[in-house]
């Protein structure tokens, strides 16, 4: 699958469409997260599994695009009570449907997984990416797999790449490459961790 063009002296994070550096959280709302600008970046970082360069990460890219899609029809249906995600989640419950809120709660998950995965990496110069991926999933996505899907994602996670032709893909410059990923994966753990907050709260139960 063809990657986007990195532009000269820049990095993979500068060819996203949107970035969770830039989605606008409304702390005065409870810190409500706009919708449009957070599913853009959600749908932004998925191309990073292209980089993954391995057909066992296509599975993991399908099922976030999958609940990012219900989250947009969600959107798209009620675009005046769905311009941050919380009030989506809200007013989705109200009308008896929970399409979208499940959704949500998986592309969470997925988000966090990958999160981790990456920070992880980032951190530890020596850890391989297949190691930082399978301990990410093990304590995300694995306790909410059936047995049938476990193998699939671990198929995945053996398969990474070096971690040293991964970086390659992301830029040249691999000290700026780590300085914008730490700084976007910091973003995307705040954003994680408000959501998962408000998944985990009383009004977001169906």
């Amino acid at each position: 699958m063809a990657t986007a063009q990195i532009p000269e002296g820049g990095t993979y994070l500068d060819t996203f469409k949107g970035s969770f550096t830039k989605v606008p959280i409304d702390a005065e709302k409870g810190n409500a997260i706009s919708t449009t600008e957070f599913l853009d970046a959600a749908e932004s970082l998925t191309t990073m599994f292209d980089l993954l360069g391995s057909v066992a990460f296509s599975p993991v890219k399908k099922d976030m695009m999958g609940n990012i899609e219900k989250i947009r029809k969600r959107q798209l249906a009620a675009p005046a009570e769905s311009e941050n995600l919380q009030d989506l989640v809200r007013n989705e419950l109200k009308s008896g449907s929970h399409t979208a809120t499940e959704g949500l709660l998986w592309l969470v998950r997925g988000l966090e997984f990958t999160c981790i995965a990456l920070s992880q990496n980032v951190a530890n110069p020596d850890h391989e990416l297949s190691e930082s991926f399978r301990g990410a999933y093990g304590v995300t996505l694995k306790p909410h797999h059936s047995f049938l899907v476990k193998p699939v994602f671990s198929a995945a996670m053996s398969a990474c790449p070096y971690r040293k032709d991964f970086y390659a893909k992301l830029g040249q410059d691999e000290e700026k490459v780590e300085a914008e990923l730490r700084q976007y994966l910091e973003a995307l753990d705040k954003i994680v961790g408000i959501l998962k907050a408000f998944l985990d709260s009383k009004e977001a139960k169906w």
